[in-house]
């Protein structure tokens, strides 16, 4: 017999993809949901956090639980693909908003990431990806100017990496990557349309060339709803 909260989400899974919860809709509150099934708070707590995990609704503190598209985008994060590449995937066509472009003097932390020095130059990047209208992913990308000599707005716009591979032919080879979850910065809830999403998921990217130089250290920070996760991997038999 099935679990009554695995019924539950059916349900109100079905009803999502049908209509009759329409997308940005809100959901009965929990008490309400409680007194139409005739369960406990927790049954219904559980059928919620299974719909927020399979991408029908988002729990927004202070609001309740928000119908979403059930249409995340695939971010293969063992990939080393730029934003322009995974954008001509997109049957909606997103847009670059150049929010910093600067050559500046790094500060310890980005001294660090990059395993630069005080004295060296940094360009500083911050991009604004905007997908449907929505400002839905920060990139704050900061590359050594020692192998990166020349780097305009414009580039920016378009794709850092086109530009290096086909104007500087450097290879661009590998990435070491780092995923984390953070509650949104004040920068965050300036420049993103978070509309009360209390977490964002940040890939730190550190990449290099195929002579093993470090020359980008890249966080991309992403809106939680607006993405899924992907990777494959195969095991080594021994």
């Amino acid at each position: 017999m099935i679990n009554k909260y695995l019924m539950i989400h059916n349900e109100i899974a079905t009803k999502i993809e049908a209509g009759d919860y329409t997308t940005n809709s809100l959901l009965p509150s929990e008490h309400e949901l409680k007194e139409q099934y005739g369960t406990s708070r927790e049954t219904i707590r559980k059928a919620l956090n299974l719909l927020a995990q399979n991408g029908y609704i988002q729990k927004i503190r202070g609001k309740g639980s928000v119908v979403i598209k059930n249409s995340k985008l695939d971010f293969p994060v063992s990939g080393l693909v730029s934003f322009h590449e995974l954008a001509e995937k997109m049957k909606e066509k997103p847009r670059t908003i150049v929010q910093k472009f600067s050559l500046e003097k790094p500060n310890e932390y980005i001294r660090q990431q990059l395993n630069v020095k005080a004295k060296d130059a940094v360009w500083h990047v911050n991009r604004i990806r905007e997908i449907n209208g929505e400002r839905i992913i920060l990139d704050k990308d900061y590359l050594n100017k020692s192998i990166v000599p020349h780097l305009t707005k414009e580039i920016c716009e378009h794709s850092i990496f086109h530009y290096l591979e086909n104007e500087l032919n450097l290879v661009i080879s590998f990435a070491k990557k780092e995923i984390v979850v953070e509650e949104p910065t004040d920068e965050d809830k300036e420049l993103l349309d978070l509309e009360g999403f209390h977490s964002i998921v940040i890939i730190k990217n550190y990449v290099y060339l195929e002579d093993a130089s470090l020359f980008q250290y890249t966080e991309s920070r992403h809106r939680p709803d607006k993405f899924r996760f992907v990777d494959f991997a195969r095991r080594n038999q021994t």
